[in-house]
């Protein structure tokens, strides 16, 4: 569990020296866009973390260095993310950063919306199929039913032939 904050601390941190590293010599964002990404990687990492308290002790998730580390983490990584909300709006112009976070929020909201969408339509198919066999059990049964009633009916025909001659 530590390692994992670690890891998105250790990964914000490094984003952001690859972004300090490249900003003066780029020449438009795809340039530093997967260290912007491994950014929001890290912090989404950060936050999961700090979210993610199932399953710990109590004092394991009440305890005082881990609330210190969870809140400072999380502190840090915001500041590391206006730090290079600052960097990107210097470098390309005012309202960049705002824009990139407008567009993430519109593809995560697109990415949801198409998970849902294809869940639903796989419970329809699932749904259709239960239907189908459904359908064809009755159609078997009244089959069944039909032969059975039919095969009664020779047999009756026929004792009652053999009866009368």
């Amino acid at each position: 569990m530590i390692a994992e904050t670690l890891a998105g601390i250790a990964l914000v941190k490094s984003a952001v020296d690859g972004i300090k590293g490249a900003i003066t010599t780029a020449n438009d964002i795809s340039d530093i866009a997967g260290h912007i990404d491994n950014l929001f990687v890290g912090e989404k990492q950060i936050q999961q973390e700090r979210a993610k308290k199932s399953g710990v002790g109590i004092t394991d998730q009440f305890g005082v260095n881990n609330v210190a580390r969870d809140v400072i983490d999380a502190k840090i990584a915001a500041e590391k993310l206006q730090e290079v909300a600052t960097m990107v709006d210097m470098r390309f112009g005012h309202g960049t950063w705002k824009g990139i976070l407008a567009e993430r929020q519109k593809r995560l909201q697109e990415a949801r919306e198409a998970a849902l969408k294809a869940k639903k339509a796989a419970i329809q198919r699932q749904n259709e199929i239960i239907e189908n066999i459904k359908i064809t059990l009755i159609i078997v049964g009244i089959a069944v039913v039909a032969v059975g009633f039919f095969v009664f009916a020779l047999t009756a025909s026929a004792m009652t032939y053999s009866l009368f001659t």
